[in-house]
């Protein structure tokens, strides 16, 4: 195990618990250059909050905006279109698209795809298959919201699980080649779906890029549209896992409590998003030289976006090492601000909710996971080993 001293802003993430030394960071180094990393650091909310809404700070290198193990292939071409992973007028054009198609599912909705999938995992015998619950069960339920019959959307989770891997920088070229095949199938898979008549997802995405007067839309080439439609699947994968996992953390460590009232599960997760985020961290990257905190940042420079940190952070949520499922105010920073806020923000945390509770409400019970708790060996994501 890590000890405290030898943390960093990356071996944080996985630590048993990184936030007395995420604390220590907002402090004393809110802001600042980490010789070990390589890198700029921030992990105060005013530091992260400069840093996300700089325009100047891309979300890719601006010498390789699509990795260059996957240039030239499908996963390459998904990759270099999906709003998460680009900047620019573009990028917010198809971003609009995408918030409009997302607002129209009802909680009601994404609630009972949530509980219906997780019931369907549920109905071996054996013990409870958390992995499943965890990564599978979320990606089916937007696969449904986008339109995608049953056995469509099964065959949706199983391939988003190899596209994702060609995402982090530590990707392999057998995972690069294993995500190109993916999102070959991927594509295939959903191209029938992406019709605006369609009454998914899918359909309102085409329909808000065409009525936002989008040109590639307007010439056919769907290809944009497409590929954020995988990528409503991939940001599903990681975060959302993470987010069911480390809620039921929560409750099996006594941190939180379920729940008496159905309705207040969404305001549990929310709280769980905050307070252990399932994504600690985020990168941005110069394209010019700019100012941030005080400090210059030169053109070329790697900046690694604590949120996990700013989301403790006493100046952004009062009694930050509480856990307090009533706030109304909160600040939380997983989900990014500016230009590159998480579009998918509450359908993530309805499926976290509607999966959590569910699988309590079919007996389990979170004080029986083994501890200690375990992650994923993972840069940025905090999802626990269940």
């Amino acid at each position: 195990m890590t000890s405290p001293s030898e943390l960093t802003p990356i071996t944080a993430v996985t630590a048993a618990d990184p936030y007395p030394w995420y604390a220590d960071l907002v402090r004393n180094r809110p802001f600042g250059w980490d010789e070990g990393l390589g890198m700029w650091v921030a992990a105060s909310a005013e530091a992260v909050t400069a840093v996300l809404g700089e325009p100047a700070l891309r979300v890719r290198p601006p010498a390789e905006p699509v990795p260059a193990g996957i240039v030239g292939t499908p996963a390459g071409d998904v990759f270099g279109h999906l709003v998460r992973m680009t900047d620019g007028p573009a990028q917010q054009r198809y971003k609009r698209a995408v918030r409009a198609a997302l607002g129209h599912p009802r909680t009601e909705e994404i609630t009972g795809l949530a509980a219906e999938r997780t019931t369907r995992a549920l109905k071996h015998s054996g013990p409870p298959p958390l992995r499943e619950l965890m990564f599978s069960v979320p990606a089916r339920v937007v696969a449904a919201l986008c339109g995608l019959d049953d056995e469509a959307a099964d065959e949706a989770g199983r391939l988003i699980a190899d596209f994702v891997q060609c995402i982090p920088a530590s990707a392999t070229p057998e995972q690069q080649a294993a995500a190109a095949r993916a999102a070959a199938a991927l594509q295939g898979l959903l191209t029938p779906y992406l019709d605006e008549h369609g009454t998914g997802v899918l359909g309102k995405l085409i329909r808000a890029a065409r009525r936002d007067g989008s040109p590639a839309v307007a010439h056919e080439d769907v290809a944009p549209l497409l590929a954020n439609g995988v990528g409503l699947l991939s940001q599903t994968y990681d975060a959302t896992a993470g987010l069911i996992g480390n809620t039921l953390v929560a409750l099996a460590t006594g941190v939180a409590e379920a729940p008496r009232e159905p309705g207040r599960w969404r305001a549990l997760a929310r709280e769980v998003a905050r307070f252990d985020a399932p994504v600690q961290n985020t990168r941005r990257f110069a394209a010019a030289p700019v100012t941030v905190a005080g400090a210059e940042v030169p053109e070329g420079a790697s900046v690694l976006v604590v949120l996990a940190a700013a989301n403790r952070d006493p100046a952004a949520n009062a009694a930050p090492d509480e856990f307090r499922d009533d706030r109304s105010d909160a600040a939380i920073f997983t989900f990014g601000a500016a230009a590159h806020r998480c579009p998918g923000e509450e359908v993530a945390v309805a499926i976290a909710a509607a999966v959590v509770a569910e699988l309590l409400a079919q007996g389990f019970d979170p004080a029986s996971l083994r501890r200690p708790v375990s992650y994923l060996p993972l840069a940025n994501a905090r999802i626990p080993v269940l």
